[in-house]
């Protein structure tokens, strides 16, 4: 089943994310390879695909996983969230109608 990662980022996260992002999409990464990932990304600060210092105030991801305890266990373990970037992570189920 699908299920969606909605992610909040702590105030001034950029640095963080900066500092954390090359783990967070390794990890994402191996959600591409095993074809899991539907879709995954930032929501800028600012009405601006490269808010540039504005930074960022959150993240979504949708993927595959077994089960919802099992994508919240994924969740968890970002490196986003041991870094302190995020400040809340909610795990839904996703139900994918279009496209």
């Amino acid at each position: 089943m699908l299920y969606a990662i909605i992610s909040q980022d702590v105030t001034n996260s950029l640095e963080l994310r900066q500092q954390t992002r090359a783990a967070h999409l390794e990890r994402l990464d191996s959600l591409i390879k095993s074809g899991r990932l539907i879709l995954a990304g930032p929501h800028p600060a600012i009405d601006n695909e490269d808010p540039g210092d504005a930074g960022f105030t959150g993240s979504l991801i949708v993927a595959e996983f077994p089960s919802l305890k099992d994508a919240q266990q994924w969740a968890d373990a970002d490196p986003y969230v041991a870094a302190g970037v995020y400040q809340q992570v909610q795990v839904k189920p996703f139900k994918k109608v279009l496209p």
